[in-house]
Parts: C-alpha cells; structure tokens; sequence
C-alpha cells in the first residue's frame, strides 16, 4: 500500500496547517477522520458480533488507503505540536550514535560478526581473521545499506557454508516476514546468480553445494494479508534455478502444518521439525550418508518442545519439556537408521534450562533463574564442572560454541547497558571483555532491582525496576511499564535505547514478567493461555496497582506499552481498566482476538489464545478481545502504533481498535493511530525509522503525563 502519494501532500501539509491555527486555542478538541461502519455482523454459536469496520482489513483498497492517509494526517498534526518534539528526537539520535557489534562467530577461517557505526539503518556484516581485530581489519562482507535508498531492506538470516566459500543470505523488504535468499562468493565478494523466492519461516542449512530451506507458494491474493498455508521444504543446488529445487518435505492433508531442515555440523544427520503453532514440535530424523534412507520419528504428536543441540558422533543430543516443564537435556544413539534409548545428561532443575551448546567437547548450558541468566559448564556425561560468572542482573543474548573449538563468545545485556562481548576460554572457564561500546547514557548512574509482588489469585510475580541511584520516589514519579506475556517468551534483562528518556527525566522503568511467558518453564507459559489469559492481565494489572500501592507513582503517572502480543496485553488491560494508567501504546498488536487466525501465520497463535471456531474458547476471547470490550467511557490518552506492511499481526486489528477507540471515547484524551509507511512488525526496520517512533511514542508519552522535556 503506497500511502503518501504526491497529490496528498497538499492535503497533508493543508492539515498541519489547519491544525496548528486551531491546537492553539484547545490541543485536545481533535476532528477525528470519519470512519464508515457497515452493517457486517457474524454469527458465533448462536451469538451475533457486529464488524463495522471490516473494509479496513482490505489493504488494498483506495478507501482503506485514503482512511491511512487521513488518520496520519490528525496524528502528525496533533504530533508536531509538542514544542520538544524535535528536541526528543535530536537526544535519541544522540543516544543511538554509538558503535554496536554483535560477538564474533567462527567459520573455517574467518571471524563474522555485525557491526554499526552508530545510526547506520542496518548492521553490517564483517569478518576478520581474529575474534579481537582491530577496528581496521575487519573487512565488510554485506552491507544491508546498499540494497535500499531508504534503509528498508534488511538482512534477516545468514547461513556460511561449512568450506567457508559461500554466504548464503535472505533480506526483506519493507519489514515483510517475506525473504529472498541469495548467495554471495565470500572471496571475491560478488553475488551469485541465484535467488530463491516466496520465502517465509526458514533457516537455511548447507549440505554440500546446497542449502535446505522452506517456503510458500506465491500468494494468489495479497502477499500482506493472505492466509498462510501449504508449506514446503526444499533443497537448492548451487547454479541451478528454483523451479529445479528439490521438495523434500510436504504435507498435503495438513496444509497448516510448518516445516524446516537442520543439518547437523559433519553433514551426516538431516532433522527436520514439523509445527503447527508456536507451541510443541514433531522432529524426524534421517542419515544423509545411507543412501535412499527414510525418516525415523522422534515424536508422535505436538505435545512437547524439542530441540537438537549437536552430535558427537553416533550420540545425538537433543534439549526438551517432554515430561519436565522447566527443561532438561537428553542424548539417544542414531547409527544405521536406528534409535537408541534416551537417556537423560542433565535432568530438569529448580531453573529454567534456556539453553545448551557444546564447547571443547562439553555442554555448556545457560539457565535462568528469575529471568536472569546463568551460564554452567557440564562434561558431556552431564557432571556439574563450573559456573561462569555474568555481571550482575543480565541476560545472554548469544552464545557460539563449536564442539571442537577450545573458545566460545558470547555477549550480554542489561537494563542499564547495552550490548557487550566477552571471550570465553573453555579451558579454564575464564571470560574476558572484548567489546564494550561508548555511548551517551552514564549507566553507572543508574540500578536495577528486582521485586516480586503478588498476583490477584496469589501467585508471586517478578519484576524489574529501572530508575536512578538515589532516587525518591512519589506519587507524582513517571512510571513506564512494559510488558509481553506469551507464547513462552523471557523478558529478561535487555537495553532498549529509547528508554533512557524516561530514566534520565527521573522516572522508573518497570518489566513485570508476567504469566505466559516462559521464564519458569512451561508451567508458567500454560497458566497464561487460552482461557487463562486472564490471568497474564491480572499479572499486569497487580504490578501497576503494586507500584502505586508502594507510593513509587500513581495511575495518573503510569503509561503502559506493550508490542505484538503485547499489544494485545495492553489493548486488553486498557478496555478492562481504563483508570489504570494515563497513557497507553499498543504496539502492533493483536487486538481482534475472533478473527486473527484468518491472516497470514494468525492460525499458529492458536496454541495459546485458543480460537473463535471452538465454543468454549469463543466465549473466553469475546470476554477479553480488545476490540469487542471497547465501551462508551473515558479511556487513557492512547497512541496505537502499527506498520502498513506488517504480515505477522496484520494492520488492519489495529485500524479496527482505533476506530472504534474514537467512536466511543467518552474524555477528551487523545485516541490516536500511527501507521508507519513501509514498515513490518519491527525486525529490520531502519534506524532512521526507529529513532522517529520512538520519538512520537515520547512526545505523545510525555506530554500526556504533564511532563516537560
């Protein structure tokens, strides 16, 4: 949808103009777009739900279009008269100009890593021919910069082949879950012919001169909005054209079922895992070097997660929630087409087994405990050998590891750092800081606690709480919370540059971890889904209520954020209690809760909200559905963000929300939606892009707060 097109920038800049003149005498008495309802209504089991504005779930339509132009018309103006608009935006630009780089990962001979300079759109992929080159010899291999004028093609993925020749590659455009994979030659640096098309949820996994990898047919209707079905994987042979690839995997008479193909390092073991949500897996096996073998099962249903991790030899070694909520790794035997026993290596503990690699012929597994990790080294038997000490309250944002390499490298974040990396001696166990970035934000001046509170059934939540050293805090202290919950997903320690606004303007960043998520395990993410949904509101709520009960703020200083899933969370705790905070942003979120599984991927989400075709969990979403519990009363002052190519939770539940939010608002807070102009659900949007969001989101936070800047 191309939605700033020329003759509207007249119309555009008539409104600013218009608006400016009339915000003078009152900022909040907005003419809000008129949206057309019709009369759509559908039946529920008997139960009629009316859907006015169903004609905006049509992104291809000119009044659907116009209705985006008109509404980012209202918003900017509203936006653009916030004296320090420009002033926020100028201190995040300054915040975000500052050398970022991911830890380095080993390949035959070279050494990959990511690098930005500061506010470069996209990351850069380098190499070198050490882990600790210096800043000039690390020579650029991909420069994501070069693909677009407007920095909206990102680099999704990478996979180097195991002789070190070849790069195999997918970029997106315009933050569509949409992939092409290319390949480029890493000596000379040039691009191969090839290209792969209609990609979408694949990794890519060499074996010989080839990747394995997964896609859809090309979509007949929209690319943006069309269901999602019929995935395949496939084997690409270098030089030959897709249409020649080899289909390896289907499944016709389970069209939503996923797919994708993971070799194992030696080339000898191909494992591909079938899903059919975001919960529990199907993995089969085969052994490339038999000729004509067939794939053996290591699962019969979709009842458990399950993850390969490597193979030593014949031994497999393989992490899973099969009879242990909180994880535990095992190891089985494959040789001639045949499975061994499984027998357990490390069994489930009182923490969260997030991770396992192997390392100098060792396990190297990273737990959390409380949402914040702990890295432990065992033999490959699963004896306890050493703890490697992390700094403080972080979280492990990478790991790499080779079974065979005496090394590994990782990197860390915290509330009050961004990203650093350290080497990893796996002979003693030692780590060494590699890489720390400057930037502008004094993080010594700064603490996270950690504190628990109390849920309204009882149940002990965390939550971490960001705020100066030496603060006092009162009623009138500015409070962000942030928050997920879902689809078994940890919030655990992470830097996110744009909250530094809130820390240096003396308020308190608050990240309750709320149920659904998966930092205590599976026990913890299923007590949040389907129709226990409630209970990750009432997570949310109680951490607010808890906040202003310990005089650290109050409801008229909180503003609540949340994205994609949470942006459900927020859209649900803002129609439940609108008197909870005065500020809400849901983030692309999924906010129809009866027909989210008609788009795109929407039906995979249906492991943990349920779906509107069954009747008892019919009756759970309509209690909760954001856009079906929008009522005639005063709500916060509300910034609903959203991307006009966003393919994972469509736009159109936020356009829905917000129509309907204007239609029923009964205060005069602001009800407003930004819809980002080529712009996905977020991963790989360009700096430039992100920097101007946060902005508005700050403007439009602070000023609703009665914060100046």
């Amino acid at each position: 949808m191309a939605l700033f097109t020329t003759p509207r920038l007249t119309l555009l800049l008539f409104a600013l103009n218009a608006f400016s003149i009339h915000a003078q005498k009152d900022h909040h008495d907005i003419d809000y777009p008129k949206t057309e309802k019709e009369g759509v209504k559908d039946k529920y089991f008997g139960k009629e739900i009316a859907d006015p504005y169903r004609w905006l779930e049509d992104d291809r339509s000119k009044r659907t279009e116009d209705w985006v132009v008109e509404q980012n018309v209202v918003t900017e103006a509203y936006l653009s008269w916030i004296s320090y608009r420009d002033k926020i935006k100028k201190r995040l630009s300054k915040l975000w100009n500052f050398n970022k780089q991911s830890a380095p990962f080993k390949k035959g001979d070279n050494f990959f890593c990511y690098k930005n300079t500061g506010l470069q759109n996209q990351s850069v992929l380098c190499m070198a021919k050490s882990y600790d080159a210096k800043p000039e010899e690390w020579q650029v291999l991909l420069d994501p910069n070069d693909l677009s004028e407007d920095g909206t093609t990102a680099l999704n993925g990478i996979s180097v082949s195991n002789d070190n020749k070849i790069l195999a590659y997918s970029v997106s455009k315009a933050g569509s879950d949409w992939a092409e994979i290319r390949f480029k030659d890493i000596a000379t640096k040039q691009d191969l012919p090839d290209v792969i098309k209609w990609v979408k949820f694949s990794g890519m996994s060499w074996k010989a001169n080839g990747i394995y990898y997964s896609r859809y047919d090309e979509p007949t209707g929209s690319a943006l909005s069309q269901k999602n079905t019929g995935h395949k994987l496939f084997y690409h042979k270098l030089g030959d054209d897709q249409s020649k690839d080899e289909l390896i995997y289907k499944d016709d008479k389970h069209p939503n079922y996923n797919f994708s193909g993971q070799v194992s390092h030696d080339e000898r073991f191909l494992i591909v895992s079938i899903s059919e949500s975001t919960s529990g897996e199907k993995p089969m096996i085969k052994d490339l070097s038999i000729p004509n073998s067939t794939f053996v099962a290591l699962a019969t249903d979709f009842s458990a997660d399950y993850s390969i991790i490597d193979n030593v030899e014949n031994t497999i070694y393989m992490r899973t929630n099969k009879g242990a909520p909180k994880y535990k790794l095992v190891s089985f035997t494959f040789k001639d087409g045949k499975l061994g026993p499984q027998v357990i290596v490390i069994p489930q503990g009182k923490d969260l087994l997030e991770g396992v690699r192997l390392c100098n012929k060792q396990i190297v597994a990273n737990y959390l405990k409380d949402a914040t990790s702990k890295l432990v080294a065992h033999s490959l038997s699963g004896k306890f050998g050493w703890e490697i000490q992390l700094p403080g309250l972080c979280k492990l944002s990478s790991f790499n590891s080779d079974k065979d390499y005496d090394f590994a490298t990782y990197s860390i974040v915290q509330y009050i750092a961004p990203e650093q990396t350290y080497y990893l001696d796996a002979k003693t166990w030692q780590s060494k800081l590699i890489f720390k970035p400057n930037i502008d934000f004094k993080s010594d001046d700064y603490i996270t606690e950690q504190q628990f509170y109390k849920s309204k059934d009882g149940t002990m939540v965390p939550m971490f709480i960001t705020h100066k050293k030496g603060l006092v805090m009162t009623e009138e202290t500015p409070a962000f919370v942030y928050a997920y919950g879902g689809f078994n997903i940890s919030l655990g320690p992470e830097f996110r540059i744009d909250r530094a606004l809130i820390l240096e303007a003396g308020g308190i960043y608050c990240v309750p971890n709320l149920r659904g998520g998966g930092e205590y395990g599976e026990d913890w993410h299923k007590a949040g889904t389907k129709c226990k949904k409630q209970n990750v509101f009432n997570d949310f709520i109680a951490a607010c209520e808890y906040l202003v009960s310990k005089k650290m703020t109050s409801y008229k200083k909180i503003a609540i954020h949340g994205r994609s899933n949470g942006g459900l969370l927020i859209g649900a705790v803002m129609t439940q209690r609108p008197d909870i905070c005065k500020v809400a942003l849901p983030t692309v979120g999924v906010l129809d809760m009866l027909r989210f599984h008609l788009f795109t991927i929407g039906r995979a989400w249906t492991a943990d909200y349920g779906c509107s075709e069954n009747k008892a969990e019919f009756e759970c979403l309509l209690k909760y559905s954001p856009l079906h519990n929008v009522k005639a009363v005063a709500y916060p002052a509300t910034l609903v963000l959203t991307g006009d190519h966003d393919d994972r939770v469509v736009p159109a539940h936020s356009f829905k929300f917000a129509a309907t939010l204007q239609e029923f608002n009964k205060k005069d807070n602001p009800t407003l939606i930004r819809i980002d102009v080529n712009a996905g659900h977020g991963a790989g949007k360009p700096t430039a892009k992100l920097i101007q969001e946060c902005a508005d989101m700050w403007s439009f936070t602070f000023y609703n707060l009665g914060m100046s800047y």
